[in-house]
Parts: C-alpha cells; sequence; structure tokens
C-alpha cells in the first residue's frame, strides 16, 4: 500500500493539578488558537482505536493527517470505509514515518500498552501534544519520567481514562461531594465478561483501571494499600491472570472491593459506594445508569428495622465520554492548558496503583502498601 498523508490528536497535561479536581466539559471562550483545527496524527486502530478515528474525523476541532498501524489489512479497511486517501490522510505501517510529518501537532496513541512509552517518548520530545490510551505505561517509572518530560516539553499529555468523562461518574461525583451518601463507608465493583483477551497484560491491567479511576474520582483520593488474588486459566504460560479479587484501602479506612474477570458470561460493570444515608450505584448495563439508594435501620424492641425510601434515577447528560474526551483533548491543545480531568500524573498514579496490586497478586495476596 502506498503511504498516504495522516495527523494525530495530542493533548497536554498539567502533572501538578489535581485529577480529581471538577472540571467543566464544555468548550473554552474562543481565541486565536480555537480558530483552526488541531493537526493529528493516530496511531494504532485496533477496536478502540477504530472508535478514535471516527471521532478525530467526525470532529470540528481536528483535522486527521495521519493513520499508522502494523496491520495491512486494517488499514486497507479503514481506508476504504473511511475514504481516507480521498481526503489525503497519510496511511502507513510506520509509526515512526508518520511521526516525521511536518504537520503533526498532536498523536492519539491507541496501540499495546508495552508500545506506550517509546511512542509517547518520541511524540514530545518532537514537541507534540499526546492522548494515549490506558493505562499510561506498564512502568511507574516510565509514567512518571514522560510526565516530566510533557512539563520539559511543554506539550500536553492526556490519557484516555473514558470512564471519568462519562456522565453516570460525573454526576456521582457531585453527588457524593454534596454530602447525599453521609459518611462513606465502603464500595465494590464487578468488571466481568467473556473477553476481550490480553495477550500483553492480565484482566488486573486491562480491566481494574476503570473502577480505580472511578473510585478515586468519588473519593477524591489515592489508596494507601492494596491487596490482590487471583487464577490463571486460559494463558497458563505467560502467567496472565484470568480473574483477580482487588481489594483498596484508602487513608480514611474506606475499603473498596474489585471483581474482575475476562472468562465469564455473566457481563457486568457495576459500581457502588455506600455511605451512612444511602448507596450510589453505578451500572453501565442497566436502563438508568446512576441510581440513589437510600433507607436506614431502626432500632426497636431490641432490633433493627430496616425503613426504605423510593429509589432515585439520577438525570444524566447525553454525550458520547469518548467524543468528550476528543473535545476535552482539543480543548486542552487549543488553549494551551494541562487537563484537570486525566493529565498524565493522574496516569502515573494509576499505573502506581496497578504495580503494586501486581506485587501483592505475585505474593498471594499480601499487602502493600502504595
Amino acid at each position: 500500500m502506498g503511504e498516504l498523508k495522516w495527523r494525530t490528536c495530542i493533548v497536554t497535561l498539567s502533572p501538578q493539578r489535581s485529577i480529581h479536581q471538577p472540571v467543566s466539559l464544555a468548550p473554552a471562550h474562543t481565541s486565536a488558537l480555537s480558530k483552526r483545527p488541531v493537526r493529528v496524527a493516530l496511531f494504532g486502530v485496533g477496536r478502540w482505536g477504530t472508535h478514535l478515528l471516527r471521532n478525530f474525523l467526525e470532529h470540528p476541532n481536528a483535522e486527521l493527517i495521519a493513520v499508522a498501524d502494523p496491520s495491512v489489512e486494517r488499514l486497507n479497511t479503514l481506508a476504504r470505509q473511511y475514504q481516507l486517501q480521498q481526503q489525503q490522510i497519510t496511511v502507513t505501517t510506520d509509526w515512526q514515518t508518520a511521526l516525521q510529518i511536518p504537520d503533526v501537532e498532536a498523536v492519539v496513541i491507541a496501540t499495546p500498552a508495552a508500545t506506550h512509552y517509546p511512542m509517547i517518548r518520541a511524540a514530545l520530545e518532537r514537541g507534540c501534544h499526546v492522548l494515549a490510551e490506558k493505562p499510561l505505561t506498564l512502568s511507574f517509572t516510565e509514567s512518571w519520567e514522560l510526565c516530566q518530560l510533557a512539563e520539559q516539553q511543554q506539550c500536553q499529555l492526556v490519557i484516555d481514562h473514558t470512564y471519568l468523562f462519562h456522565p453516570a461518574v460525573r454526576q456521582g461525583r457531585t453527588t457524593i461531594q454534596k454530602g447525599t451518601l453521609g459518611e462513606l463507608r465502603y464500595g465494590y465493583a464487578a468488571r466481568t465478561h467473556l473477553g476481550p483477551v490480553r495477550q500483553d497484560v492480565d484482566a488486573l491491567w486491562d480491566l481494574a483501571i476503570h473502577d480505580i479511576a472511578i473510585f478515586n474520582s468519588w473519593l477524591n483520593d489515592v489508596p494507601v494499600q492494596v491487596q490482590a488474588s487471583g487464577a490463571t486459566w486460559l494463558q497458563s504460560a505467560s502467567g496472565l491472570a484470568d480473574l483477580v479479587w482487588a481489594k483498596l484501602t484508602y487513608a480514611n479506612g474506606f475499603q473498596a472491593s474489585i471483581h474482575l474477570c475476562w472468562a465469564n458470561p455473566d457481563k457486568q460493570r457495576r459500581l457502588s459506594v455506600v455511605g451512612s444515608q444511602g448507596t450510589l450505584v453505578f451500572d453501565e448495563m442497566a436502563a438508568t445508569p446512576l441510581t440513589l439508594l437510600q433507607g436506614q435501620l431502626n432500632p426497636q424492641d431490641g432490633h433493627f428495622v430496616p425503613c426504605y425510601q423510593p429509589q432515585q434515577a439520577l438525570p444524566l447528560e447525553s454525550i458520547e465520554p469518548l467524543h468528550a474526551v476528543c473535545t476535552h483533548f482539543l480543548d486542552c491543545v487549543q488553549f494551551n492548558r494541562p487537563s484537570e480531568i486525566s493529565p498524565g500524573w493522574l496516569g502515573a498514579d494509576l499505573v502506581k496503583i496497578l504495580a503494586a496490586l501486581t506485587r501483592s497478586l505475585e505474593q498471594q495476596g499480601i499487602p502493600v502498601s502504595v
């Protein structure tokens, strides 16, 4: 296949802004920089990369100029489907060739996690802004290094933790911050399904990052200690866990347990936080994804009698979370401001937590400090 021209979107993150700080998803005020689209190159068009491709092709604030992927067959299919050549978008199997295109201002990386570090580093060194799929890297040291490099280069580094842009997660954070649940006591989550089974990371690294990010956002904190246990059935030679039970303990004593499995036909995407005055449930599979359950136990004749209140389905904005990610990234680039939702430093914190969970998993579930 002949090479086509391509572009990628990159977002610069601010390592010193809290990833838990609330921020509006509304467009920023106009400025000279906002008058033209950001020229973007996309690395990786697998399952998730294809969704990013669609979003950046359709986004009025982006000009996709390059697409890179090692699969010629995949590139050919997408080139026909989206008429990439007719739009003069460069298509190539070599991401380094794509990165050399002079017009590229931002790079979007949706490749396997093991490839993130060299790609992100190369993009930042060329002065490109970067939007990277989660996890940032597989090493906290590498993640920290990339965050520092982004600051030195004055480039935006944004991580695609899509759930942080989900209307239910954002509304849930607001509800908890208002004190609706009272004193927060504990949390639990389940993320299970039949696949997809990864060959580069285990179920912990592939799945847990979503729920950890949500718990951290809702609690406005990060865990101080973690534990993990699990089982391996499908890829015993590589030791990649198919089932993981993870436990997070926060400084205030709040504990959260997470059930993760990619070999379970019972598909679940459910997370709950329990407080003294109610429980908030985010169930992605439900018709009403965010529900507030309230009630209490009243002492009566030496017993505790449950007293329930009607459950409330909380209203949510109608917005595609990934579209919100892309808009946020482009906004960060156009207005040269760090992300207040999912900066590189937030991604580095999550990598640190996952690394601690891995150490616990490898040592039969012993508690590990983060």
